[in-house]
């Protein structure tokens, strides 16, 4: 790995510190948040094989002079998987404020009735 590229710890640590902030953060996610750790670090690794070899987005085969490089290609599926599980953690903008605009749940009629007696003791 790189010189300045996190290692998977940083990242969870990173990860959980910033679901902490947010108010997300939940243990029962810990199987996700390390899905989402290990897209990262690949995500990391990967891009700086990227620019270690020119930035290469095309390369040529037997059948045609130019395809899209596979590592170029692992980078947007990653990116798009990143994306999803950044949503599912609530780490981005548009999932959090989904969730933070979202109404406090209206309370049942029952639940209405049992807070009403309690108030009359």
């Amino acid at each position: 790995m790189g010189k300045y590229t996190p290692t998977k710890d940083t990242i969870k640590r990173r990860t959980v510190k910033r679901m902490k902030e947010l108010g997300t953060y939940k243990v029962q996610y810990s199987q996700l948040i390390d899905i989402f750790v290990d897209m990262m670090h690949q995500y990391n690794f990967i891009t700086e094989e990227f620019e270690k070899n020119g930035y290469q987005v095309v390369i040529k085969t037997e059948e045609s002079d130019g395809k899209k490089s596979p590592i170029l290609a692992t980078l947007e599926s990653l990116r798009k998987d990143i994306g999803t599980y950044s949503d599912r953690l609530l780490l981005n903008p548009k999932s959090n404020n989904t969730i933070a605009s979202r109404e406090p749940p209206k309370k049942s009629p029952f639940a209405m009735l049992l807070s009403s007696e309690d108030d009359e003791d």
